[in-house]
């Protein structure tokens, strides 16, 4: 196995520059571009970002297995990521240059299997990468940093660039192709930096049924796939808020900016501070706390959703729990890949980080979609940027909770599967 030194840890991290950036984008801003620039209904919205991802939750398994049969065919994953690396920047920017809903949707079909070519190998190569516990949750932690970095860039620069282009059709379409640009140039360099990644010869590959046919025996990664989905809903939903938030409950569009700085930077700044906790008290007992403590935080945001300074300031709170929310399950998950093989003989990381990464497409999928839902259920006004519409109180309190209680809600829910998942490791896991 060969050495991992900085340069190879910022290589593959440097993917989730980009991964972020798409991840961060479309769930902060495609809602209300759809809804406030192109004045398209909540619900006709809401279906034109859920459709497209749907699509993409079939194809993530599909790209899995067909990473699998390239790796044990060729000893990389290299092709499927080169394919993503320069078909998703191209696809991101023409999500943004949209004459009407039909675009939009077909420029994030497009987008989104492109991310899939992408992303379902780029998540297997840690498992490959090296064979120890500790150097795979350093791997990992230089990939969240660099995913958190993406996420920062995309979140802060974005809106940004989207208001100094003077706002409307105009600024969106600047804004995609100039966050295009940066994920091409990080896309296509961590492309080339993991060429060096060889994956294990292993058996004959498994087909496509017979690969999930054979995981459905390893319950620890499921119980972690099911908390893991239900927390991306709940961030995503957040995300799918902030514009609105800022809009209409703080009176500054701009906000959207510093809302997201607040959030990402500061969970930056944490992942060093969980990657100590984990290796202290143990990831699942950081990872419960981190989910408890990101439910408290968004419900604290109710009643200071109308004051910008307290509202930033538990805004960065939230920040300091996603950044566990990231950095742990993801830890987590590569033991879960190599518990597989030794329980089965057959070597599969790309069928089981296809499932993950179907499961956390469908999660951040569905979050702007149920936040549109709850517009259109509270009678949100949906209307173009040059003819904007008063909201009645009914749409205020909706996208309120919807940004606050929902997502407390999501992560509420999910804490009996990190128990389970618990409990099931403890029994079937032998650490690696």
């Amino acid at each position: 196995m060969a050495s991992l030194g900085r340069g190879r840890l910022l290589g593959y991290g440097l993917g989730s520059v980009g991964t972020g950036v798409f991840s961060a984008v479309p769930g902060l801003l495609l809602l209300y571009y759809l809804t406030d620039v192109l004045g398209v209904s909540a619900a006709l919205a809401g279906a034109v970002l859920v459709v497209p991802k749907a699509w993409d939750v079939l194809l993530n398994p599909i790209v899995g297995a067909a990473s699998d049969r390239e790796a044990i065919r060729t000893g990389r994953r290299t092709r499927l990521l080169a394919i993503g690396a320069v078909t998703l920047p191209i696809a991101f920017a023409a999500m943004f240059a949209a004459p009407g809903a039909w675009w939009v949707a077909l420029a994030f079909v497009a987008a989104a299997s492109a991310f899939a070519c992408f992303q379902v190998p780029y998540v297997a190569l840690p498992a490959e990468m090296s064979g120890s516990t500790a150097e795979r949750t350093r791997i990992m932690a230089w990939r969240i940093v660099c995913l958190t970095a993406g996420i920062l860039v995309a979140g802060g620069l974005a809106p940004a660039i989207v208001e100094a282009a003077g706002n409307g059709r105009a600024g969106y379409a600047a804004m995609g192709v100039a966050v295009g640009l940066v994920m091409a140039v990080v896309l296509l360099i961590s492309t080339r930096s993991v060429r060096w990644v060889r994956s294990s010869p292993g058996p004959a590959p498994l087909g496509l049924v017979a690969s999930f046919r054979t995981a459905r025996g390893n319950r620890p990664f499921f119980a972690l796939l099911a908390a893991f989905v239900i927390q991306a809903l709940g961030v995503s939903v957040m995300l799918a808020g902030a514009p609105y938030v800022a809009a209409y409950r703080l009176g500054n569009y701009g906000l959207t900016s510093m809302m997201f700085v607040c959030m990402v930077g500061l969970s930056a700044a944490a992942v060093p501070m969980w990657s100590w906790a984990a290796r202290r008290f143990g990831m699942v007992t950081c990872y419960l706390a981190a989910t408890g403590g990101f439910t408290v935080a968004a419900l604290a945001l109710i009643p200071a959703i109308t004051s910008v300074p307290l509202t930033l300031a538990i805004t960065a709170l939230v920040g300091v729990c996603y950044a566990a929310l990231q950095l742990l399950p993801l830890s987590l998950l590569p033991e879960t890949v190599h518990a597989d093989t030794a329980r089965t003989g057959h070597a599969q990381a790309g069928a089981f980080t296809g499932l993950w990464t179907a499961g956390e497409t469908a999660g951040m999928a569905l979050g702007p979609g149920l936040y549109a839902a709850v517009l259109a259920f509270t009678s949100f006004t949906s209307a173009p940027f040059d003819s904007p519409a008063a909201q009645p109180d009914s749409a205020l309190t909706g996208l309120t909770l919807g940004f606050t209680a929902l997502p407390a809600a999501l992560m509420l829910a999910s804490l009996p599967f990190v128990v389970a998942y618990r409990r099931l490791a403890t029994k079937e896991l032998t650490p690696a």
